[in-house]
């Protein structure tokens, strides 16, 4: 027994010193979550911490103030997955994401679980995400996705980002909040365009977040759709 316990120290130990640990914290003017404001279009305070391991496992939770759904004033997710490179240019990222709302008192439960999956190419991502049971309820979801990074002159890129949010069917969308009374809407694009540097120890962006839904198909007239500029500085730990 004395044996067995030390050799499970030992192999602790021995993923502990192979783990590479990380951790961020980001100011934003708005948290816009696949386009729609998450905060009633005020401020976020928002950071997290990775644990990675040597061979592709990662861990970590990350955790944002929201707007005031049903109680709950706070989003603290929880991931794990793989990632791993095939090439030098080309890279996959698999994992699940829970999305959690601490004393949220909402029926249904906002609490929700995904499974995701994603390519790189160099510079360009492409991805997907399904929940069978999406925020409130909702049902099925899928997110389809690709994001691109251009780098124009030295310490500057441009970011592109585009997301197809894909509901079950219209009373999906209809559940969900989105689509005009008596029209809803199964689907909706998310977009942004932005700039990203860094300088003074910190990450500095600026980015045109926005929807193709109109103000009437939003949560009954809720402006958190609508196209805006989302400032935000981070910093790595």
């Amino acid at each position: 027994m004395k044996r067995l316990l030390v050799s499970l120290l030992a192999l602790a130990a021995g993923a502990a010193s192979a783990a590479e640990f990380s951790g961020n914290v980001t100011y934003a003017t708005d948290y816009r979550f696949r386009g729609i404001s998450q905060g009633d279009r005020s401020q976020a305070i928002q950071g997290g911490f990775d644990i990675e391991l040597e061979n592709g496992l990662y861990f970590g939770t990350w955790a944002s103030n929201v707007a005031a759904w049903s109680g709950g004033t706070i989003e603290t997710d929880y991931y794990g997955g793989f990632t791993g490179a095939i090439s030098d240019s080309l890279s996959y990222n698999i994992g699940v994401l829970y999305y959690g709302y601490p004393e949220d008192d909402a029926s249904p439960d906002l609490d929700y679980v995904e499974v995701y999956g994603s390519v790189s190419i160099q510079d360009l991502t492409v991805g997907a995400a399904f929940s069978g049971d999406y925020f409130a309820g909702t049902g099925d979801f899928w997110y389809l996705y690709g994001d691109y990074s251009l780098g124009l002159v030295e310490n500057v890129s441009l970011d592109l980002h585009f997301g197809w949010n894909i509901f079950d069917g219209k009373s999906g969308g209809a559940a969900f909040g989105i689509g005009d009374v008596g029209d809803p809407e199964s689907s909706y694009i998310d977009y942004s365009v932005g700039l990203g540097t860094s300088g003074m120890g910190l990450d500095w962006g600026i980015a045109l977040v926005g929807t193709n839904l109109s103000k009437s198909e939003c949560f009954d007239g809720f402006s958190g759709c609508d196209t805006t500029v989302v400032v935000s500085v981070s910093k790595s730990l």
